[in-house]
């Protein structure tokens, strides 16, 4: 009984594999196979049970025939050495393309073997080999040089594993507190808030589902979602560092989607009549706060902290140092916070514009005075930055163009600016009576015509469907 022959197909079909697999074995001699003109290629059945419980494949004689290759000294000069200088005899110096060796002489005439190569960190190295013998040896040591330095840069790094607790500490201590003026907040959310929940698992057992139950357990404690956003951006903050400091191999915050916080813009900006009343409720301390907060637009911890050689009367600037954004600016003092600083001036008892008389340091907070000033003035809901909001408005009301007002406010980018431009509810109705002038307008010489017949016609076709 002859032994029946599987064709490419059918043996492919059987296998679950490519029929290009099936060829490409067969090319490299990894299967037993005949070969026949018009009859192209088959298989037989009894040498495919045995191959496949042999479990293996046998080696490729891809080689076989083939000489060594011969990688001595001589040859591997020439494949890598350009030049007939490079070749010479006399030649003290070879370059292979990732670094060089060459010879140098001691002062006692001795040779030495040196190489010169480019480290990890893209500065020139070099180094005398000082157990080379010859110039194979040196050309060795260059060679674990470099592959040292691809290791270094290119292999996987085995991560630490390292609890969320600890790690914490570790970026309060060597980020935080050395790179953020807000290093504070930090440690606050961190400690009250990501430790108690996170603070045992290791930051490989972070996952987007996890992180995502815990922003789940803040919105039923009553939290905002703007104040997990903030949470969330410290998290993706401190992976990111995690995978520097090879503590972590991804960051799982990427894959969380924050929350829209269109919802949460405060729109709060303080009318002429409203300024009217709380300045005339303000403690004596708080009042010239107050105007130059809504003279210059000027953070909350500026006015606080602004100094008198900070202050220019002679060409009536103020020089504001140390802000949010790390970039001093130059805000003009106009006539109505001129005298406010003469008469802060004469009665000055310190470096600072304004001190607290009772420590002569500046005023730490302001925040009971100010929530006083505005409960006696019967204004509700209004913060203290929403005096910056209303030194944004006021400007624009009165025509400077957001370029100006995004320097005067030391924004670094017209998109922040333009959070703080609001239009109050009567601009609005001033804009939507423009358009009923304009058809007010187009409509009167239609309308001032003799007969009540002829103006009514008129009129008609401004409502017709047809």
């Amino acid at each position: 009984m002859k032994e029946s022959l599987l064709t490419v197909k059918e043996l492919s079909s059987f296998l679950h594999v490519h029929p290009k697999t099936v060829y490409r074995w067969a090319k490299n001699g990894q299967i037993r196979h005949i070969k026949k003109d018009g009859l192209g290629i088959r298989f037989k059945e009894r040498e495919i049970d045995d191959w496949i419980e042999s479990g293996q494949i046998k080696a490729m004689p891809i080689f076989e025939g083939l000489q060594k290759l011969d990688l001595s000294l001589e040859n591997y000069d020439k494949m890598l050495l350009k030049g007939r200088s490079a070749l010479s005899k006399s030649s003290k110096r070879w370059c292979y393309g990732f670094g060089t060796v060459y010879i140098r002489k001691t002062k006692e005439g001795k040779t030495r073997y040196c190489i010169d190569y480019r480290g990890g960190d893209g500065r020139r190295k070099r180094e005398v080999i000082k157990t080379a013998q010859s110039r194979a040896e040196a050309l060795l040591a260059l060679q674990r040089k470099i592959s040292d330095i691809f290791d270094s840069q290119y292999s996987p790094a085995q991560t630490k594993q390292v609890a969320f607790e600890e790690f914490a500490n570790l970026y309060l201590e060597n980020y935080s507190k050395l790179n953020k003026k807000s290093w504070k907040c930090d440690s606050y959310a961190l400690v009250a808030h990501l430790i108690p929940y996170f603070g045992e698992f290791k930051l490989s057992e972070f996952t987007p589902l996890l992180i995502e139950k815990y922003r789940a357990e803040r919105l039923k404690a009553g939290v905002r979602k703007s104040s997990t956003n903030r949470e969330m951006a410290l998290l993706k903050k401190m992976f990111n560092l995690a995978i520097d400091w090879q503590y972590a191999k991804e960051n799982p915050v990427r894959k969380v989607k924050l929350f829209s916080e269109k919802d949460n813009l405060k729109e709060r900006v303080l009318s002429e009549e409203e300024e009217t009343r709380l300045l005339a409720e303000c403690a004596d301390h708080l009042r010239p706060i107050i105007v130059v907060a809504l003279n210059t637009g000027m953070r909350k911890s500026e006015i606080l902290t602004l100094s008198w050689d900070r202050v220019d009367m002679n060409l009536r600037l103020i020089h504001v140092s140390k802000t949010k954004s790390g970039k001093d600016r130059m805000v003009p003092i106009n006539d109505a916070l001129l005298g406010v600083f003469e008469e802060l001036r004469r009665s000055s008892i310190g470096k600072y514009v304004f001190t607290n008389p009772e420590t002569g340091l500046p005023f730490k907070s302001v925040r009971h005075s100010f929530e006083n000033a505005c409960r006696r003035a019967n204004i509700h809901g209004l913060r203290f930055h929403d005096t910056r909001h209303t030194f944004s408005c006021r400007m624009i009301q009165r025509g400077c163009d957001i370029e100006t007002l995004r320097d005067l406010l030391g924004h670094h980018s017209v998109t922040v600016t333009q959070r703080y431009i609001h239009t109050n509810l009567d601009q609005k109705r001033q804009a939507v009576e423009l358009l009923s002038a304009k058809k007010a307008a187009d409509l009167s010489p239609i309308c001032h015509t003799d007969g009540e017949e002829k103006a009514e016609s008129a009129v008609t076709p401004l409502f017709s469907v047809n």
